[in-house]
């Protein structure tokens, strides 16, 4: 049994301080690197992706949609020509600071609003897949299993990444609960670790009504801007480990 870890990071800019990268890079396998829509500047870009690369983990563009604010959660109606160029832009941005850095892009995570978008809003699915098609076709696309954004992804010989997140609750379709409902987001790290053992050794998860409902999963999240997310990335880690799971990143 083998499984990829993953954290959104480099998500501070300017005098706003977002996380704990470095703590987190020791843990993870993977970093989703925000590429300055959502959050992140060029300078907190060029340091998250330095470490990584000095620390061997594998680096993935966090692409989002131009909203600072309201730190890329909410879902802007933009269309889809102009959204793939601005993937585009987010791509090359990440893409030169890694060269910097000596290291590659391989992979892209699409963020918050974007990143729940895609998976049924056909156009704005269709302008990321075809941003990532042009800029690079080898990157893979991490994101949830089954939707529009995989479907097209695939059918355009991308490769796709089913993610599933370590600290978010499940509905009993397998959907994840919408951040505003009581109970969405975890953070109990020993709860967190055990449900993640749970999936990955058996495919499936305890939903909120206490069903429990297949998800799969080659990349399992922690939010870098949760609160404890340093504790709990590192239970998790423990917790699969100790049950005999390889941590090794899908890219």
């Amino acid at each position: 049994m083998r499984i990829d870890l993953n954290a959104d990071l480099g998500e501070s800019y300017g005098a706003w301080s977002m996380g704990d990268d470095a703590a987190l890079l020791e843990v993870v396998t993977s970093a989703n690197i925000a590429c300055g829509f959502h959050a992140g500047d060029p300078l907190t870009m060029a340091r998250t992706v330095a470490l990584a690369a000095e620390r061997g983990v594998v680096v993935g563009a966090h692409v989002g949609y131009r909203d600072r604010d309201g730190f890329g959660r909410r879902f802007i109606d933009v269309d889809p020509e102009e959204l793939r160029a601005e993937t585009v832009y987010q791509l090359g941005a990440l893409a030169g600071a890694c060269r910097a850095a000596g290291t590659t892009l391989n992979y892209v995570k699409p963020h918050g609003a974007l990143y729940h978008a895609i998976a049924t809003h056909a156009g704005q699915a269709q302008a990321v897949v075809s941003a990532i098609i042009s800029f690079d076709p080898s990157l893979a696309l991490l994101g949830l299993p089954d939707t529009i954004a995989t479907r097209l992804a695939r059918e355009a010989g991308l490769r796709t990444v089913a993610e599933a997140f370590a600290d978010r609750a499940y509905a009993a379709d397998g959907g994840l609960v919408p951040r505003g409902v009581p109970g969405a987001v975890l953070h109990d790290p020993a709860q967190v670790a055990s449900r993640i053992v749970g999936l990955v050794t058996t495919g499936t998860i305890e939903a909120v009504d206490g069903t429990r409902v297949a998800v799969a999963a080659d990349s399992v999240c922690v939010h870098g801007d949760s609160p404890g997310a340093v504790d709990m990335a590192r239970a998790v880690r423990a917790a699969l480990e100790q049950a005999g799971v390889e941590l090794r990143p899908f890219a």
